[in-house]
């Protein structure tokens, strides 16, 4: 599972570390990257891990809790952020995120071309603010764009372009795909 936080008994944890020599028995993760992840030219390296949510195997009675989306907006990736950006979330009086009451519960499916990886990139993609997705199921964008002011994503809308940096003209969008 994946964990943003842990909550942890300090007694128990001390027990634990005392147990094993002042570490807990995680498994460790190889995950092969490159030094500058911007350049798949850069020198290889390997990046070691543990997943901070495998040391609930080292606590007996130890649980999770299943946190409803409602209550939290998960933020892993650019897709995440433009869509958290966009108007298919609200920000509430007590200043919480949600999504808005006409996305009943569920979040537009945004899959960004690989160029976007980075947030720099996202924020040159929509210079204007982000498309509206408060209706859009999912949204596909491949190749280099810019979103005009005005963008209305509706349903599944694929933008395509396989040129130099083209801009989204204004308007709705509505189960389609555009090519640039």
């Amino acid at each position: 599972f994946n964990t943003n936080n842990l909550w942890v008994d300090l007694v128990a944890l001390k027990a634990q570390f005392k147990k094993h020599d002042g570490a807990l028995p995680l498994p460790v993760m190889k995950n092969s990257k490159t030094v500058d992840p911007r350049d798949k030219e850069s020198q290889k390296v390997l990046q070691l891990e543990t997943a901070m949510g495998a040391a609930i195997q080292c606590f007996d009675g130890a649980t999770a809790l299943v946190i409803p989306r409602s209550r939290f907006a998960p933020v892993k990736t650019t897709n995440d952020l433009l869509a958290l950006r966009s108007d298919a979330y609200t920000l509430t009086e007590d200043f919480r995120i949600v999504l808005a009451p006409e996305r009943e519960g569920v979040p537009p499916d945004v899959k960004l071309d690989g160029s976007y990886k980075f947030t720099d990139a996202m924020e040159k993609m929509i210079p204007n603010g982000p498309p509206s997705l408060i209706g859009c199921k999912k949204l596909v964008v491949e190749g280099q764009v810019t979103f005009a002011a005005g963008v209305v994503i509706k349903g599944t809308v694929t933008i395509k372009n396989s040129g130099a940096c083209k801009e989204v003209p204004a308007g709705t969008y509505e189960d389609t795909t555009k090519e640039l």
